[in-house]
């Protein structure tokens, strides 16, 4: 192998080569083979190395000025790992700017949520937002969307550039809401949004104001009113499935020329949600005015002020607490480690089932309030207002637990009642003496149903009960059953019992639909 170190060099050596191979081939040889044209003898060392290394098969290395350090370095087998653990460090440090995490409020739901039931978190029928976007599934529903969206313009008599130019502006802003990168570009971000904005607008109005004066036929496939709009509703509602709402509120304020809509968005959004409230029934026409005014209290809900409400689930979830101060929790158990707030039914105990306590001698009682949460416990009485369940309360329930668990700004109001409940039924005995208590009214297939909706409901739930609304009600019913109650003989012979014995044995089961 010869090394040259310079180009001229190399090529004058080439050019020597060749001629020599042409001078060999045109000169004859001698008997003996050897040729009789004879160059001046070469140094011993050139001649062994010529023999090693045959002009046929001559290998030439050009060598820069020590760039071949470098090049080994290049290859070392670690050189490609150390690459991609830099660009991960310096991802990471872009993704933790400060403020980055400020703004999020559209959650994906942690794992150890989704193995309850994944199901209740995933949208069946459309998409909205970033996180299930293009789905195959969900494509169906595009094409409404795109009528929809034909409708509003027609409707406003506006450019399709005025919805466009307006998102963009607020873009950023709102990508930062979502967790994780999204990986759309510019336009398609900005085109997702418009479609998916304007849909849910055009829901709302509808809803509230009659499909048929926004346009739409009354054999609309979508907007009739008919089974799908109940799926959509619990689609819309999930926390994976959200657009934030001052993004909404700006579409709006197109609509109606005026960007000052402050609170209409969240009255339009609460009237299009109310057939899933956990209520006695849905919302009527005559209590829509009761709903706005206490809407237009500021001191009561103002979902758009700095501290309100971040997509349609938060103002559901406002809604449903909206009535009266948040009780203030009282400290009754000595605080233990993290490793014990883990959700277990012996750590989340606040109170004890149904049977438990009728054998104590408590009573239950249906308390008269629309707010479902509100439970009270006063001279051996249980007062829990009336719960409904329907196909879509585990979902509902599910997503706004999930928001509890994820947003650091929300209280756990809701995830304390749920487990509250899961604490009083145990079988679907605790099921049958609620609704004979008229406390809930479900309309599920059986009491067992029910039973087994609340027992799932907080699995893998982290929860502090020193934390809850619902502590001082705890140590009241407790100190009551340790105190006073346990030394009561239990009854059995009352009247109130015999009829829930005959109750509790009627076939169908007594259910009323309301």
């Amino acid at each position: 192998m010869v090394a040259v170190f310079n180009k001229e060099l190399l090529s004058w050596y080439l050019i020597t080569l060749k001629l020599r191979e042409t001078l060999e081939s045109a000169v004859p040889t001698s008997s003996a083979g050897a040729p009789m044209l004879e160059f001046p003898e070469q140094p011993q060392q050139e001649q062994e190395k010529q023999q090693q290394t045959p002009s046929d098969s001559l290998q030439i290395v050009i060598e820069g000025d020590g760039e071949n350090h470098e090049d080994e370095e290049t290859r070392s087998p670690d050189f490609d790992w150390v690459v991609s653990i830099k660009k991960k460090i310096e991802q990471a440090g872009q993704e933790d700017e400060a403020g980055s995490w400020s703004k999020l409020s559209i959650y994906r739901v942690p794992h150890y949520l989704r193995e309850v039931d994944d199901k209740a978190y995933v949208p069946q029928i459309i998409s909205l937002g970033p996180y299930h976007h293009g789905k195959k599934r969900l494509r169906q529903m595009d094409q409404h969307k795109w009528r929809c969206l034909h409708h509003v313009l027609k409707r406003t008599n506006q450019d399709i550039k005025l919805y466009l130019d307006t998102v963009r502006e607020i873009e950023e802003k709102a990508r930062s809401c979502y967790a994780g990168p999204i990986n759309l570009s510019s336009n398609e971000f900005v085109e997702m949004t418009v479609l998916d904005g304007c849909f849910m607008l055009e829901l709302f109005r509808g809803v509230a104001e009659g499909f048929k004066k926004l346009g739409y036929p009354r054999n609309d496939p979508v907007f009739a009113m008919r089974g799908s709009m109940h799926s959509i509703q619990r689609d819309m509602i999930m926390l994976e499935n959200q657009i934030p709402l001052f993004v909404l509120d700006r579409l709006l304020g197109l609509q109606f020329n005026n960007s000052d809509q402050k609170g209409l968005l969240a009255q339009l959004a609460l009237i299009f949600f109310d057939p899933l409230m956990p209520t006695d029934e849905p919302l009527k026409k005559s209590d829509r005015n009761r709903l706005e005014s206490s809407l237009g209290r500021a001191a009561t809900f103002d979902p758009l002020s700095d501290q309100g409400g971040l997509h349609c689930l938060d103002v559901f979830r406002k809604s449903l607490l909206r009535s009266g101060p948040k009780p203030v929790p009282r400290i009754w158990i000595k605080r233990r480690s993290n490793a014990n707030s883990v959700a277990d039914k012996r750590r989340q105990q606040l109170i004890h089932c149904v049977t438990e306590l009728r054998e104590a001698g408590i009573k239950l009682r249906k308390r008269k309030t629309d707010r479902f949460w509100d439970v009270k416990f006063k001279k051996g009485i249980l007062r829990v207002p009336r719960l409904l369940i329907h196909d879509g309360t585990k979902s509902l329930f599910l997503n706004l637990i999930a928001l509890e668990q994820c947003h650091i700004d929300c209280g756990n109001e809701i995830t304390s009642f749920v487990i509250f409940m899961d604490n009083l039924i145990n079988s679907p005995e605790d099921v049958a003496y609620l609704h004979y208590c008229g406390i809930i009214e479900h309309w599920l297939g059986s009491d067992a149903d029910v039973a087994d909706l609340f027992n799932q409901l907080c699995q893998e739930v982290v929860f502090d009960i020193n934390d809850s609304y619902l502590s001082r009600l705890s140590e009241d019913n407790r100190n009551v059953k340790t105190k006073e109650n346990l030394a009561k003989p239990k009854t059995n012979n009352s009247e109130e019992h015999a009829y829930f014995l005959r109750y509790i044995n009627a076939k169908p089961p007594m259910i009323s639909v309301v």
